[in-house]
């Protein structure tokens, strides 16, 4: 029997209904009202849940030609994110499945961004090496089996999607600001100006992008705003270089330090075609797979939720009742 799966830990409501591994249809909807605002505002991606989710569901339900009352349990994301925004999620999930006395599975974000590459078709099976990068999150998940994963590194301060956005929005793109970036950063040379790749020494797998962002700030105050809007496409393809950089000098040292035989991406940010290249020549070199999942199952989606309930423990009516969202998540294996 079909699942739904409802992902809302952001900006993008999202539903999806899958059979087991397929997923019949995965249905997206952007907020576009952050733009003006140059992020995300929790407040606002709330209400515009409130808003969006029913007429998401309703579309994904149609997509995959399916009731409600087909469904064999309802996933949902149930942290990390933004806690309104998640709590708009679990609220409807637990209010499709619980007068249908159907099981709830609250599921994990990070771990759905692993999991989109266990979904058909191709799917890659553990053990793997995981980088996810997003606006939220940026990682090293050693996954060794389907249920969870271990967190070899992270980032310290800024995710790298979020120093994207901030670039972005200091060289006058919209939001989100990854997209812009690399098509501005297409026509640009990396090498016109010097960027820090942080942590390049560091022997450890963790990740820092806050040093990044203020040598972008610290060139663009010499440069001037004229100056900056002259040389914007160098300044683009300066820092998404030196972000990509880090990111796969920080993935080549984990394949070093570790016995994995295949490589994947997650998050929003590994939809970023450099980076794409720039891991693919990297597993080329190392003789080791590379899985590569659409664009649109790297950026947050229900399928990916869908796809990690599978692997979480269900939980049955009326247990989940009274379960709750939660903002963040510990450090360590999940």
């Amino acid at each position: 029997m079909p699942q739904l799966a409802i992902e809302t830990s952001c900006d993008d409501t999202c539903a999806a209904v899958l059979d087991g591994p397929v997923v019949l249809s995965n249905v997206i909807s952007s907020q576009a009202d952050h733009e003006r605002y140059g992020g995300v505002v929790p407040e606002v991606a709330s209400r515009h849940h409130l808003d969006l989710v029913v007429p998401v569901v309703e579309a994904a339900l149609a997509g995959a030609e399916t009731g409600m009352d087909d469904l064999d349990s309802v996933a949902v994301t149930a942290g990390p994110g933004l806690i309104g925004a998640l709590l708009v999620g679990l609220s409807t999930a637990k209010a499709i499945a619980a007068p249908r006395r159907i099981p709830l599975i609250p599921t994990d974000h990070l771990h759905g961004h692993v999991a989109a590459n266990f979904l058909e078709p191709d799917p890659l099976e553990p053990p793997f090496l995981c980088l996810i990068a997003s606006g939220g999150h940026t990682m090293l998940a050693g996954v060794r089996d389907h249920a969870g994963f271990e967190v070899l590194g992270e980032t310290l301060d800024d995710a790298a999607g979020e120093a994207i956005d901030k670039a972005a929005r200091m060289l006058g793109l919209g939001f989100p600001g990854g997209p812009g970036l690399e098509r501005l950063a297409a026509t640009g040379d990396p090498g016109a100006f010097t960027f820090p790749v942080a942590m390049s020494r560091d022997p450890g797998l963790d990740f820092s992008f806050s040093g990044l962002k203020t040598a972008l700030v610290y060139i663009g105050r010499d440069l001037g705003e004229e100056g900056v809007a002259e040389r914007a496409a160098d300044l683009a393809a300066g820092f998404q270089a030196a972000i990509v950089n880090q990111l796969v000098t920080k993935l080549g040292r984990a394949l070093d330090d570790g016995d994995w035989p295949a490589v994947a991406l997650g998050g929003g940010v590994a939809a970023n075609g450099p980076l794409r290249e720039a891991v693919a020549t990297l597993c080329r070199e190392r003789g080791i797979p590379f899985k590569e999942v659409s664009r649109e199952l790297c950026t947050d989606n229900a399928a990916m939720i869908g796809s990690a309930a599978r692997f979480t423990r269900a939980l049955p009516y009326p247990e989940y009742v009274g379960f709750d969202a939660f903002a963040t998540g510990p450090r360590g294996s999940r």
